[in-house]
């Protein structure tokens, strides 16, 4: 399975949550809402969730296996802080 594409969708400069990003696998699925979030750690991602009716949140899609997971979190944080440059450039040549 390939990542085909990487659509960060919405960028936040305040809170824990940093972007919104959708991946398309194999251009032929896609993933919507996955969230990337600045922890003590780094950056990481948070794949889409629900709450349940006890509180409790699910993940309505998610990788099996570290590796795969893995891949998927390279491939996320790196074209969110490709647009995350390209964003504070644009913002410089405003000024």
């Amino acid at each position: 399975m390939q990542i085909t594409d990487v659509r960060v969708r919405k960028i936040a400069s305040e809170g824990k949550m940093k972007a919104i990003v959708s991946v398309t696998f194999d251009n032929e699925f896609v993933v919507h809402d996955i969230k990337v979030i600045e922890g003590q750690n780094g950056l990481f991602i948070a794949m889409p969730s629900r709450k349940t009716p006890d509180g409790e949140y699910k993940d309505i899609a998610h990788p099996i296996n570290t590796e795969t997971r893995e891949k998927i979190q390279k491939s996320i944080i790196e074209e969110y802080e490709r647009a995350k440059m390209e964003e504070e450039s644009s913002e410089k040549v405003q000024e």
